[in-house]
């Protein structure tokens, strides 16, 4: 493309085509208004292909030094928003490359050995992959968050759940790490999707490569990615990264609104375990005494958008044939608006975890309910002879009696013939917060041990960072 029909406003591809594309056409085919986001990675991305094209002589040294600082003015454009937009520049790549022409003549050769289908993919893969970092980040300071909280308040009991029912004694501290250990496994999964995204496809041109001789290895060592496509077709086509890093944003949007759903029933009146920090509460514009636990709610609404962004580029990519259609374009935008919406809600949750404070006497006192150690009282009985099955059956009855009559639990176990005073101590805060052996427990001697182990999981994550 000459400059002058730069300035007839044409698009890249025009030469094929008479008409001018219609305006409907033009506002449902441009991508500009969500992809200019990608401008950093496809300038890196061409100043890594102008390099290798000056290696097998398309560019002369002059030449070359003409597009790394017209790229860079491009750059600059664009940050300051001073870069003028035409309705023809459909996309980041088309806007570059036109300014890049307008700026340098030697900019026409850029687009040799490359089509928009490999620089596209090109330009996500490198947005994606640093992306990735990012939320890694974030869920680091989010278990150190888990983590700190966690040693603050060891030596608290409460209630731990089956069916939302109280079940079993646990420390708080054995609760909260639960939420980290599912923290960690979204941090392995994205680590395993950034090294899948880490894919140099540069050189796979429209879908069969190209005639000259590029260097395709050159361009992935410049641009810093793991390895290099295997197959050109499957290179353009490709989005398989994207869903990668959608998945496992919607499960960590399930893990999120996991704590979110507990945080909101802890903090209402009827649990009244914890108290939310007022920067981190809303207050309600009719009610005087409302405090509102938003955060933790929109972690709860949030993750079906998540989950909805991951379905719905499933939906769009299964019907398409190889290799690139257009339909792979709505892959930005779901992945973006993920993007946004968990950079955006986990420093927030992070901010209310941190800051909202326990009521320690109100959890230890329910997880010292008497019912609470019937499970321990059965197993005493295991280990003296008794059938699980018999052991149950009898303390359940032993639960029965004491809700029918009204009498201590406590009592009746003292008072039977195959339990009596040692199982009674059961019933003390001590052996409530100990007597739990086997590993990864909820108990006060196993916590030690699971703290240790949380803590090097972090100092991994943050050493694989």
């Amino acid at each position: 493309m000459t400059n002058s029909d730069n300035s007839k406003g044409l698009p890249l591809w025009h030469g094929r085509l008479n008409a001018s594309s219609a305006d409907v056409l033009r506002n449902l085919n441009s991508s500009i208004g969500f992809d200019i986001r990608l401008y950093r990675e496809d300038i890196t991305a061409s100043k890594a292909h102008a390099k290798m094209l000056t290696n097998i002589g398309i560019y002369s040294e002059s030449e070359l030094d003409g597009v790394l600082k017209g790229l860079e003015k491009v750059e600059e454009e664009i940050e300051s928003g001073s870069i003028n937009i035409l309705p023809t520049d459909e996309d980041i790549h088309t806007l570059v490359e036109r300014r890049l022409t307008e700026i340098t003549p030697a900019g026409a050769k850029l687009h040799t050995g490359r089509s928009r289908n490999d620089q596209v993919a090109t330009d996500l893969r490198l947005w994606t992959r640093r992306i990735c970092s990012e939320i890694i980040t974030e869920l680091i300071s989010l278990q150190e968050t888990l983590l700190t909280k966690a040693k603050s308040l060891e030596g608290i009991m409460m209630p731990g759940y089956t069916h939302l029912q109280q079940a079993q004694p646990v420390p708080i501290a054995h609760h909260l790490l639960a939420h980290g250990w599912a923290i960690s496994r979204d941090v392995q999964r994205l680590f395993e999707s950034r090294s899948r995204t880490n894919v140099s496809v540069l050189g796979a041109g429209a879908l069969a490569g190209s005639s000259l001789p590029l260097d395709s290895h050159a361009v992935a060592d410049d641009l810093n990615f793991e390895s290099l496509f295997n197959n050109s077709l499957d290179a353009v086509s490709d989005r398989d990264f994207v869903v990668d890093v959608l998945s496992a944003i919607a499960l960590l949007g399930v893990h999120l609104s996991r704590i979110g759903e507990e945080v909101i029933l802890w903090s209402s009146s009827e649990f009244n375990f914890v108290e939310l920090d007022d920067a981190y509460a809303t207050g309600s514009s009719m009610m005087p005494q409302k405090k509102n636990p938003d955060i933790a709610e929109l972690a709860r609404g949030k993750s079906g958008r998540l989950i909805g962004n991951l379905t719905g580029l499933l939906a769009s990519l299964k019907g398409t044939p190889l290799t690139y259609n257009k339909d792979l374009q709505e892959d930005k935008e779901a992945l973006f608006d993920s993007v946004d919406t968990i950079l955006n809600l986990l420093p927030a949750i992070n901010g209310m975890l941190r800051t909202m404070t326990f009521n320690s006497e109100r959890t230890n006192q329910l997880a010292t309910s008497p019912f609470m150690v019937t499970t321990d009282i059965a197993e005493w009985l295991v280990l003296n002879g008794v059938p699980f099955r018999e052991a149950h059956a009898l303390v359940a009855g032993l639960v029965q009696e004491a809700l029918t009559t009204g009498t201590e639990l406590s009592e009746l176990v003292a008072a039977h013939e195959l339990l009596g005073d040692e199982p009674k101590k059961l019933f003390e805060n001590e052996a409530i917060a100990n007597i739990k052996k086997t590993h990864g427990a909820g108990s006060q001697k196993q916590l030690q041990e699971q703290i240790t182990a949380f803590e090097q999981s972090i100092a991994g994550n943050r050493s694989l960072l």
